[in-house]
C-alpha cells in the first residue's frame, strides 16, 4: 500500500501563533493604532494540473502509425486519455480511472510498456454492430444510454475482441524533471480488431494529501457517459471533452503558515529583490514552508517590533476555494506607529521555492492609513519544476535540485503555465 503523501512542511500546530518582540523605547514615543491584519488565499482553484489533445500524422492514428503528447507529473499522481475505436459505434480506449500511476512504490519513474493498463469501452450511447471497417456511423441509438462498461473480450451483442494491449500499444518515456512522453502506438494491423485510433484528449490530476482532486475526469464505470465523451466515443470529435477538461485545468496551491513581520528604519529584513538569499532560513521558508529558522533570526534583527508566524486553524496550511468553499485565512491583531512597515510572506505549497510577498507601511500623510504591496518571487535556490507537478517539491515528499541565483519575480507566463493575478491568489487585509 502507498503511503499518503504529506505537505513536508516542518512545523507544529503548537508553534504558532507565536510572536517574537523587540523594541526600541523612543519609537513607541510615537502614538501607537491597533490594526488587524488578515491573510486569505481567495485562488478559485482548479482540480486539473494539465490537460490536453493528441492525434495522429493525419489526425486518426492508422494501423502502424504513432502519437504522443508530453506532460509533467510527481508520485501520486496518474495520466489518463480517451481515443475512439475507429471501426466501431461508440467505443474508446482509455486506461481504467484514475490512470496510468507514474511512479512506483520507490518513487521510481515508470518507464516502458504500460499497454496492460488500457481497456476498451462501450459509452453505451449506441448498439454496437460487427466491429470493422463496414460499420454504418453513427449507428442506431440505444432506446435508453446505458452506463459505460469494460468491453472484456465481447460486447452487450456478442461480437469478439482482442484485449486492447494486443490493438494499442501504449509506453513512457521519463525526460527527467518530473517530465514524461507518452506514446501510442495502432499495432491493430492485421488482426481480427483492425481499427484506426481518432485523436483523443488526456489529463494530470492535482494532488492533496495523497488525493487526487479529479480521479475520474473523463468517464466514470458503470456511470452515463458525461461531457462530451459521447462525441469522441461515436465521432471522434474531441471539441466538447476538450474544452470540458480546460475548464477544470489551472491552478491549484495551498500555502504555508504566514510570516508576518513589523519592523521600522531598515529595509524589508526578509528579503531583498534582486539579491541571492542571505542563508537565514528563507530558503527552508521557501521550499518547505518552514517559518522556525527565519522567524527566529528576525527577532534578532535591530529595527523589528515584532514577529509571527500564523497557520490556519486545524488544517495548518492555507487551503484555496474549493468544493463551494471559500478559501483559508489567518489574522493577527498588530499595533503601527507611524513610520512603520508590514511584511509578510507565504509559500507557494506546490511549488520548488516560490513564496508571495508582501510590504506596506503606515502612510505619513495627515489622513494616515495603509498602502501594500504584493508579488510572487522565485527564491533562486531550487530548480523549478511545473507547479503542482514536480517530484522534487516538497509537498511530494521531493529533495531539491539546488541552484543558486538572484530572488526575482515569477515571470507570468512563464516556463510551466499561465497564473491568475497575484491578487486572485492571495488577499491582504489591514483594518
Amino acid at each position: 500500500m502507498k503511503k499518503a503523501i504529506k505537505f513536508n512542511w516542518l512545523y507544529i500546530a503548537a508553534f504558532a501563533p507565536m510572536a517574537f518582540m523587540s523594541c526600541k523605547k523612543n519609537h513607541f514615543h510615537i502614538p501607537s493604532k491597533d490594526h488587524t491584519i488578515t491573510i486569505q488565499n481567495v485562488l478559485q482553484s482548479k482540480p486539473l494540473v494539465e490537460s490536453g489533445t493528441f492525434q495522429g500524422p493525419n489526425k486518426a492514428t492508422l494501423p502502424g502509425e504513432t502519437a504522443s503528447f508530453t506532460f509533467s507529473a510527481a508520485k501520486g499522481q496518474a495520466v489518463t486519455f480517451a481515443s475512439m475505436y475507429g471501426w466501431s459505434n461508440d467505443l474508446f480506449f482509455a486506461p481504467a480511472n484514475p490512470g496510468i500511476m507514474l511512479y512506483d512504490g520507490q518513487g521510481n519513474p515508470v518507464e516502458g510498456d504500460v499497454s496492460s493498463q488500457i481497456k476498451i469501452w462501450d459509452n453505451g450511447t449506441r448498439i454496437n454492430q460487427q466491429p470493422g471497417s463496414s460499420v454504418v456511423h453513427p449507428g442506431t441509438a440505444e432506446t435508453t444510454a446505458q452506463n459505460i462498461l469494460e468491453v472484456n473480450g465481447t460486447d452487450a451483442q456478442g461480437y469478439t475482441y482482442l484485449p486492447a494491449s494486443s490493438l494499442m500499444h501504449v509506453s513512457l518515456k521519463y525526460n527527467g524533471n518530473s517530465i514524461f512522453t507518452l506514446t501510442i502506438e495502432n499495432v491493430s494491423g492485421g488482426t481480427a480488431n483492425q481499427t484506426p485510433f481518432s485523436p483523443g484528449v488526456w489529463t494530470i490530476s492535482y494532488v492533496n494529501g495523497g488525493t487526487m482532486l479529479m480521479p475520474n475526469p473523463i468517464y466514470e464505470a458503470g456511470k452515463p457517459s458525461m461531457n462530451g465523451l459521447t462525441n469522441i466515443a461515436e465521432k471522434g470529435n474531441i471539441t466538447n471533452l476538450d474544452t470540458y477538461l480546460k475548464s477544470n485545468t489551472g491552478i491549484f496551491t495551498p500555502l504555508s503558515p504566514v510570516l508576518v513581520v513589523v519592523y521600522h528604519g531598515i529595509s524589508n529584513p526578509i528579503f531583498r529583490e534582486g539579491e541571492t538569499d542571505e542563508g537565514h532560513g528563507l530558503t527552508k521558508f521557501a521550499q518547505k514552508g518552514n517559518a522556525s529558522d527565519i522567524a527566529g533570526y528576525l527577532k534578532t534583527v535591530r529595527g523589528v517590533d515584532a514577529v509571527y508566524v500564523l497557520p490556519a486553524a486545524n488544517t495548518i496550511k492555507l487551503l484555496p476555494a474549493m468544493n463551494g468553499n471559500p478559501g483559508s485565512s489567518v489574522s493577527q491583531e498588530i499595533s503601527l506607529h507611524l513610520g512603520d512597515h508590514i511584511a509578510f510572506a507565504t509559500m507557494y505549497g506546490l511549488s520548488n521555492d516560490w513564496f508571495f510577498a508582501g510590504e506596506g507601511g503606515m502612510n505619513p500623510s495627515p489622513k494616515g492609513g495603509i498602502y501594500f504591496h504584493v508579488g510572487l518571487y522565485d527564491d533562486g535556490t531550487a530548480v523549478d519544476q511545473f507547479p503542482g507537478a514536480g517530484n522534487r517539491q516538497a509537498a511530494f515528499g521531493g529533495t531539491p535540485q539546488v541552484e543558486n541565483k538572484p530572488i526575482m519575480k515569477v515571470p507570468n507566463p512563464n516556463a510551466f503555465t499561465t497564473l491568475p493575478d497575484v491578487n486572485d491568489i492571495v488577499k491582504v487585509t489591514i483594518e
